[in-house]
């Protein structure tokens, strides 16, 4: 995937720390994106690595988990138009890794 820098990554990257408001704050561990275009629309696929540490980690993600598909993110200029949480991994520490996937088209 090659890296691609823009408004809908930095959008989408604020809004999950927005969900994560009354935990803390994600580490985010990987972030790529590239773009994406339909015969309609155009926009960016995104890959980002999340990890969530210190007490209530797993909490947080599970309640993250269970809401996602409900969800609103507000991107300034771009809907989200498709997430998905492809990957869970707790680690020894009591850490919470999370990847996701999503898919932003440009708002006209």
């Amino acid at each position: 995937m090659q890296p691609l820098t823009s408004d809908a990554t930095t959008a989408l990257l604020r809004a999950f720390r927005a969900q994560f408001v009354n935990f803390g704050h994600p580490l985010f561990e990987e972030i790529r994106s590239r773009s994406w275009a339909s015969v309609t629309f155009t926009g960016a696929r995104h890959e980002i690595a999340l990890r969530l540490e210190g007490e209530g980690a797993e909490a947080a993600a599970q309640d993250f988990a269970e809401k996602l598909d409900v969800l609103e993110f507000r991107l300034r200029g771009h809907i989200l138009a498709d997430i998905a949480l492809v990957a869970r991994e707790s680690t020894p520490d009591g850490a919470v890794r999370l990847r996701l996937e999503a898919l932003t088209v440009e708002d006209a």
